[in-house]
C-alpha cells in the first residue's frame, strides 16, 4: 500500500534532502582540498601538526557553508517572503528585491539573499531575516565579537587581534575591537556587573553550611591609582588627516579607581560575590554602594557582616551611613605602618628599644588595649621634631577609631583583620590590564574595561553580551529596584 504525503511533508523532505546534498558536496569539497596540499610521495609524509593545520585553515569553508545551508533551510519562510507589516505604523509593506549580505563567523562567512522592506510614511527600512537570526550591524556578529572582548579584557587590543585570528577562523581588528568594548562598556551600572539576589544567597548558604555561626561577609573599600591621559589628547594635529595629537602636547596623570568588593570568608579561602572598579568620585562610589544595598543584595540578617579600609574618612563615611551595624575593622597593615613610623623616629638609634616598643605596642592592640596605647603615645616624650610630629599623626590616626583596632575581639570572631583581599581585587581587577608599559587611558575607556573585568569576576559577562544580543530582555535587578 502507497502512503500518501501532505505537500508540505513533501517540501520538508526535498528541503532536507537538498540540505544533506548541500553539506555533502561541501565535505567532498574540503577533503578535495586538503588532499592537494599534502605530498605525493609515500616517503615524505605529513605530521599531524602539518595535517592539523592545514584542516583548520580550509575547515571555515565548510562549517559556513553548513550554517548558510541551514539558515536556507529553516528560514525559507523570510527568504522568499512577499509582504510584512511596518513595525512602526502597522503598514502592509511589499517585498522590495532582495539583497545579498555577507556575515562574519566564529565558523567561517555566511552569505544571505534576502528581501528588503521600506515603509516610505516611517522611511524605515529592515529586513526581517536579520532581525529573525538576531543579527549584529556589524560585519562581525556576535560570537567573534565576544570572543575579541573575551581577549581584550585581559591584554592590548593588537596582541587580542592576532591571538584571534592566529587559533580562530575569525579575525577583527583592534580599532573596531576598541569600539566593541567602548559600546558594550559604556553606561554599565554597577547592578548590571552584580549577582542576583538569588546566586548571592545561594552562596552564602554554601558558605554557611554545616557551621554554628552565620558566615561572615566583608566589604572592602579602596583606591587604586590607574593612568589617565586627559580630554585634550583627543585633539588632532593641523591638516587634513585626522590623527592623535602628539604625545609631548599633553600630560598623563595618575587617578584614583575606587572600588568595592564584597566576598565571604569561609576558613582559609575567600568566596568573591561583588567587583565594582571605576576611576570615580567618593560620591558616585557612595551611590553604587547605595544602589547594592537599596536593590537587597546584601542580606545582612543572614551574616555577620564587617567593613575593612584604611583611615580615609571618605571611606567610614558610606559605611556609617548605608551600613551602620557593621563591625568597622581598620586594616591592620596601615595600623602598623603608623606605629613602625613611630619606632623609626624615636628610636631609630637604637634597634632593639624600637623592637621591643614596637612587638610591646602591637601585642597590646591585640589584647584590645587601645586605650592604652594611645595613653602610651600621649606620655611618650619626644627625641626630635620629627618625632613629635610622627607620634601626634599617629595620635591623630588612632584617638577616634578605637573600636576599630580591637584586633583581639576581631581575631576571636573570626573576622580577617587585613584589606589583602581588597588589594587583590585592585591588582587582577584593574592592574593586570590597566596598568601595563606605556598605557595611558581616557576615563571612558578605563572605565568600560573595569565595568566589564568586573562583570567576568562576578560571573554576570554572559548576562552583558546578552544584553547587547537582545537589547529588550528583562534587567535581572529590576524587581529589587521597584
Amino acid at each position: 500500500m502507497t502512503a500518501v504525503l501532505s505537500l508540505e511533508v513533501y517540501q520538508q523532505q526535498q528541503g532536507d534532502a537538498a540540505y544533506r546534498a548541500q553539506v555533502h558536496a561541501a565535505v567532498d569539497t574540503l577533503l578535495d582540498d586538503v588532499e592537494a596540499q599534502m605530498p605525493d610521495s609515500t616517503e615524505d609524509l605529513p605530521s599531524l601538526f602539518t595535517l592539523t593545520e592545514t584542516v583548520r585553515a580550509e575547515r571555515g569553508r565548510l562549517s559556513g557553508t553548513i550554517v548558510q545551508a541551514y539558515v536556507e533551510r529553516r528560514y525559507a519562510t523570510y527568504l522568499h517572503q512577499a509582504r510584512t507589516d511596518c513595525p512602526q505604523c502597522g503598514r502592509s509593506l511589499k517585498a522590495r528585491p532582495s539583497r545579498p549580505r555577507t556575515v562574519a563567523t566564529m565558523v567561517g562567512a555566511v552569505t544571505v539573499e534576502r528581501p528588503y522592506f521600506y515603509c516610505t510614511p516611517c522611511r524605515h527600512g529592515f529586513y526581517p531575516l536579520d532581525e529573525a537570526l538576531g543579527l549584529s550591524d556589524h560585519v562581525k556578529q556576535m560570537d567573534i565579537q565576544e570572543a575579541g572582548c573575551e581577549l581584550a579584557l585581559d591584554m592590548p587590543y593588537e596582541q587580542a587581534t592576532q591571538y584571534l585570528d592566529k587559533w580562530t577562523d575569525a579575525s577583527i581588528s583592534d580599532c573596531v575591537l576598541h569600539d566593541l568594548i567602548g559600546e558594550i562598556g559604556q553606561d554599565v551600572t554597577v547592578l548590571d556587573v552584580c549577582p542576583t539576589r538569588e546566586e548571592i544567597q545561594q552562596r552564602i548558604a554554601q558558605v554557611g553550611a554545616g557551621h554554628k555561626w552565620k558566615p561572615i561577609l566583608v566589604l572592602g573599600i579602596d583606591g587604586a591609582a590607574v593612568p589617565t591621559r586627559p580630554d585634550t589628547a583627543k585633539g588632532t594635529r593641523p591638516g587634513r588627516k585626522k590623527v592623535r595629537a602628539r604625545r609631548g602636547s599633553w600630560k598623563g596623570e595618575y587617578r584614583e579607581a575606587k572600588g568595592v568588593r564584597f566576598y565571604l570568608v569561609d576558613e582559609e579561602r575567600i568566596v568573591h560575590l561583588i567587583s565594582w572598579h571605576q576611576v570615580q568620585s567618593e560620591e558616585e562610589l557612595g551611590e553604587a554602594l547605595r544602589q547594592i544595598q537599596q536593590a537587597g543584595l546584601i542580606p545582612e540578617e543572614d551574616v555577620r557582616l564587617c567593613a575593612i579600609g584604611d583611615g580615609a574618612p571618605w571611606i567610614w563615611k558610606w559605611v556609617q551611613q548605608l551600613f551602620p551595624s557593621a563591625r568597622q575593622i581598620l586594616d591592620y597593615y596601615h595600623c602598623s605602618g603608623y606605629l613602625h613610623a613611630v619606632a623609626e623616629a624615636q628610636y631609630g638609634a637604637d634597634g632593639v628599644r624600637a623592637t621591643e616598643w614596637l612587638e610591646a605596642t602591637m601585642a597590646r592592640l591585640f589584647c584590645n588595649e587601645g586605650a592604652g596605647v594611645i595613653w602610651g603615645l600621649q606620655r611618650m616624650k619626644p627625641v626630635s621634631d620629627e618625632a613629635e610630629k610622627t607620634i601626634e599623626s599617629a595620635l591623630t590616626y588612632f584617638t577616634p577609631r578605637l573600636e576599630q583596632i580591637a584586633y583581639g575581639s576581631h581575631r576571636k570572631g573570626g573576622y580577617p583583620i587585613g584589606s589583602g583581599a581588597m588589594e587583590s581585587a585592585h591588582r587582577f581587577i584593574a592592574h593586570i590590564r590597566l596598568k601595563r608599559s606605556g598605557a595611558w587611558w581616557y576615563t571612558e575607556n578605563s572605565n568600560a574595561i573595569l565595568a566589564l573585568r568586573c562583570a567576568r569576576y562576578n560571573g554576570t559577562l554572559d548576562r552583558l553580551f546578552e544584553r547587547k544580543r537582545r537589547p529588550h530582555i528583562a534587567e535581572p535587578h529590576k524587581d529589587e529596584n521597584g
